[in-house]
């Protein structure tokens, strides 16, 4: 048996568990952590982690994969944070939609006995939290995988593994070819739509134009 800890308990995170769960409910044993305590006990009671234990440490004693399922923008804190508990030749992946950065983070942080593999499901909801997570949400989509420098082919293929085990597809590119590509189609589009609706709400007629 297989242990996964997914870190951050969220809609991708818990997607991730319930389809780890779905598809290979017997081999794998899914632990979960959360920051919000009450998050990791909404997630076992959803069935997306088997555990969910209040320590970090604990959730990662053991762990042959962890993924990162955090915001971007916790992923470096939370890469030195696990540095020192990570079991040697542990496989890392994360789930950032950027990964130039990402990968910098992993390379500076994690010691040299780990393999981290970038990733990133090209999926997702208009609708966030554990309750909104959902077995089959990464059914068919593009799941980019980009191996670290350091990371062995092994890890590569668990990585792999995962993003099948997913109903996926894995997609390789190069982090930097993901960033502007992903920018082009994602975070441009999201940053000129909450503008034309932050100037739109600011119309006089926005009493109407809600409507």
């Amino acid at each position: 048996m297989s242990k996964i800890t997914i870190i951050g308990l969220g809609l991708i995170g818990g997607s991730i568990g319930l389809g780890l769960k779905k598809a290979a409910s017997s081999n794998v044993e899914v632990f979960g952590y959360d920051g919000e305590l009450d998050v990791g006990k909404r997630a076992v009671k959803r069935g997306a982690v088997d555990k969910a234990p209040w320590k970090l440490r604990d959730a990662l004693e053991g762990a042959n994969m962890v993924i990162l399922a955090t915001p971007v923008l916790a992923i470096r804190e939370m890469l030195e944070t696990i540095a020192d508990m990570i079991p040697p030749g542990c496989v890392v992946t994360d789930t950032g939609s950027t990964k130039g950065a990402v990968m910098t983070w992993a390379e500076e942080y994690l010691p040299k006995e780990v393999s981290f593999v970038g990733g990133h499901p090209m999926a997702g909801k208009e609708l966030a939290g554990i309750e909104n997570a959902d077995a089959d949400l990464f059914e068919g989509a593009r799941y980019v995988v980009i191996p670290g420098r350091n990371a062995s082919k092994e890890a590569a293929q668990s990585v792999i593994d995962l993003v099948d085990l997913l109903g996926a597809r894995p997609f390789f590119i190069d982090a930097e070819e993901h960033d502007s590509y992903v920018a082009a189609v994602s975070h441009m589009p999201f940053i000129l739509s909450t503008a034309l609706v932050s100037t739109a709400a600011n119309s006089p007629g926005w009493r109407e134009i809600s409507k």
